[in-house]
């Protein structure tokens, strides 16, 4: 299995490991195409009116698939947040790295070691700015030295490729609930000093399990700890009182990063990673947006998410700028209805089915926890109004990423990703642009693979005792399992997953 240090070994360190080369993808015009990636969190495959949703409403959204084009068979990869983001940003499957395969805490080492190449690392190396603005979640500082939030805050997303970082450490169900700039977190007062645990509790800050009465929703056991802006969160934080955020806010907050980082770099190619908090709990959307969906605060914050990819897409038009961005809009994982927090509108969220029809939710291998929206939009080169059932995963973003950009990945940078883009620009081969693709629950999980119309999902990493084969082209409810009925192809399906389990890559390199 590959490690974070045999994986550095085929390559050079940082971004003298990526040689830019322009090639005929790039703008018309000679200049590289902006990219804007907004990655959505717990935003399920029937959340969106251009994939079904019926009760919210998604124009701004919907918008981006009127003018471009909506794939129907992307995947995460990984079916939880801090894997599948280790996956888009790496072109590398998450399971790899123990480091980076499960749900990261908030005080937890950067699980990206530096000098591996990333999206952001190899498109700064042909000239684009790097941004990144919302939700990390990758861990900070290094194994053995937890991060120390009143200090700069290193290793962090600068040591990974970003110019620009605007972002939350963890979850918003997590402490520290402060925001970081670069490398500092914004509006520390040094005579409050921040402290984190994830173990013993710190300071004297009130929390949910102590204080429910002080809470503006309600919460379970493991969300009950210190209580910040009226909602209990995970681990426990003391200090930086004027540093923390407020939850409501938060999308507004985003969003004008996003919108100043686009603004000030509208004269040179530029790479966005836009992360934002919705639709993640605890969900706390803006007052504008409180009660307008009918479907309780989760298609509210659903309609706040909406809000603030408009406003990107706006942004492009006010600059004049929207012919040379690609953008895509996808999430982390597949939905959820969850009673984790409860604010007296939970019993509303179901009106709004997040799966459509598909089977599971976000953490599973069944398709409601990795089959995910994705919508992509680059004017005059991607279609109109087009679809595609290509198979892809966002682990596929950086090579696909790098031949937009005319770059070329070399060594083993980007192990698991393989090139998208003759698919978003309508060209549609006749053979897959990948043979198969490896599924992810978290940790040391059980594992799953999709080749064609087939699925494999097994029950065990290391005991596939029982496992599970679907014909999603006849069967995308997976209310059938066929591995007693069709021996061969489980057979063929088990050896592709365990050859990609022996090797340190799937892709050529």
């Amino acid at each position: 299995m590959i490690t974070r240090r045999s994986f550095l070994q085929g390559v050079a360190a940082g971004a003298t490991a990526l040689a830019a080369s322009r090639n005929s993808h790039a703008a018309q015009d000679g200049r590289s195409p902006n990219i804007i990636f907004i990655l959505g969190d717990d935003v399920g495959y029937g959340d969106l009116g251009c994939y079904g949703a019926r009760q919210v409403k998604t124009p701004n959204l919907d918008r981006i698939a009127r003018e471009g084009m909506r794939f129907t068979d992307a995947h995460s990869t990984s079916a939880v947040c801090s894997p599948s983001r280790y996956s888009l940003l790496t072109g590398q499957y998450a399971w790899r790295n123990p480091a980076g395969d499960h749900i990261l805490s908030g005080v937890e080492p950067l699980s990206i070691a530096p000098g591996t190449p990333t999206v952001p690392s190899l498109l700064r190396a042909s000239g684009y700015r790097t941004g990144l603005v919302g939700k990390w979640h990758l861990g900070l500082g290094t194994q053995g030295e937890p991060v120390d939030y009143n200090k700069e805050v290193r290793p962090g997303p600068a040591d990974v490729g970003f110019d620009y970082a605007f972002f939350y450490p963890a979850t918003n169900d997590r402490v520290p609930c402060v925001y970081v700039e670069d490398r500092r977190v914004v509006g520390l007062d040094p005579n409050d000093p921040i402290r984190v645990s994830y173990g013993d509790k710190v300071g004297d800050d009130a929390t949910g399990a102590e204080h429910p009465e002080l809470l503006k929703m309600k919460s379970d056991v493991s969300h009950s700890k210190t209580i910040v802006n009226g909602i209990s969160r995970i681990g426990y934080m003391s200090g930086g009182k004027a540093a923390r955020w407020v939850d409501e806010d938060m999308a507004d907050t985003f969003t004008s990063k996003a919108v100043g980082f686009i603004e000030g770099n509208k004269e040179r190619p530029f790479f966005l990673y836009f992360a934002p908090h919705d639709i993640h709990e605890p969900m706390a959307p803006h007052a504008r947006f409180r009660g307008t969906s009918g479907c309780g605060v989760r298609g509210d914050v659903l309609h706040e998410l909406d809000w603030s990819v408009g406003t990107i897409l706006d942004t492009l038009d006010r600059l004049k700028l929207a012919d040379d961005t690609l953008i895509l809009f996808s999430s982390d994982n597949g939905g959820a209805i969850k009673d984790t927090y409860d604010d007296g509108t939970n019993a509303l969220h179901a009106r709004q089915p997040p799966n459509g029809l598909l089977r599971g939710e976000k953490g599973l291998l069944y398709e409601g926890g990795h089959r995910v929206p994705l919508l992509a939009r680059w004017p005059g080169r991607i279609p109109a109004g087009s679809t595609s059932g290509q198979l892809l995963g966002l682990v596929d973003m950086m090579a696909t990423f790098a031949a937009a950009a005319g770059c070329k990945l070399e060594g083993a940078a980007g192990p698991d990703s393989f090139n998208m883009l003759p698919a978003l620009l309508g060209a549609e081969p006749k053979k897959p642009l990948r043979d198969h693709l490896v599924l992810h629950t978290g940790g040391r999980g059980p594992l799953g693979l999709r080749r064609g119309p087939w699925k494999l999902i097994t029950k065990r990493r290391d005991n596939d005792s029982d496992p599970e084969l679907y014909n999603l082209e006849d069967d995308l409810a997976e209310s059938r399992n066929l591995a007693k009925q069709h021996p061969d192809e489980l057979k063929l399906l088990r050896a592709l997953l365990k050859q990609a389990q022996d090797r340190e890559h799937t892709r050529v390199l």
